[in-house]
């Protein structure tokens, strides 16, 4: 058995997850991506134990990332991450990183780019820790949403967090 394998063996079959949607347009009842993001990881044995909807604002988006790693192992944005003034959610997230995973922003930006071709350049994605806590910040469409869960998070989200806890 390979390493990755051996890991995998060992990680945990469900996350604590928190799932946070930046916007300034959508509420709990229109939050279609949230919606999305919630129901991949349920259906995956994973657990939501904290879901907010927030404003493109810095300190809203810290805020509630701080109070999602109080009882998650993983948090999920979504939205915020594009070329508008008021996106800001991977600025104000980024220098609270511990640990970055450029892979992640590339790798789904390849991804994107066999979807809907070269406006992929425009999808900010990325990945890290944020205080011992796996944090993932995806763009706000459902689609972009599906993408990043079904063929990058959800395939490896509980050997990551084995690995962590080592």
């Amino acid at each position: 058995m390979g390493a990755v394998e051996e890991h995998r063996a060992h990680a945990p079959a469900s996350v604590k997850c928190g799932v946070v949607t930046v916007s300034d347009s959508r509420t709990e009842a229109t939050d279609e991506s949230g919606k999305v993001l919630k129901q991949l990881l349920l259906a995956a044995g994973h657990k939501v134990l904290f879901y907010a909807v927030v404003k493109d604002d810095a300190k809203a988006i810290a805020d509630a990332v701080e109070q999602a790693s109080w009882t998650c192992d993983a948090i999920v944005t979504n939205g915020g991450t594009g070329l508008g003034k008021r996106d800001v959610t991977i600025e104000t997230l980024q220098p609270h990183l511990d640990k970055v995973l450029p892979g992640f922003g590339e790798l789904f930006r390849v991804l994107s780019y066999r979807e809907i071709g070269s406006a992929a350049m425009l999808s900010g994605a990325l990945a890290g820790v944020y205080k011992t806590r796996l944090l993932f910040c995806l763009p706000g469409s459902p689609a972009a949403c599906t993408l990043a869960m079904e063929k990058l998070i959800l395939p490896e989200l509980g050997h990551a967090i084995g690995v962590m806890g080592k």
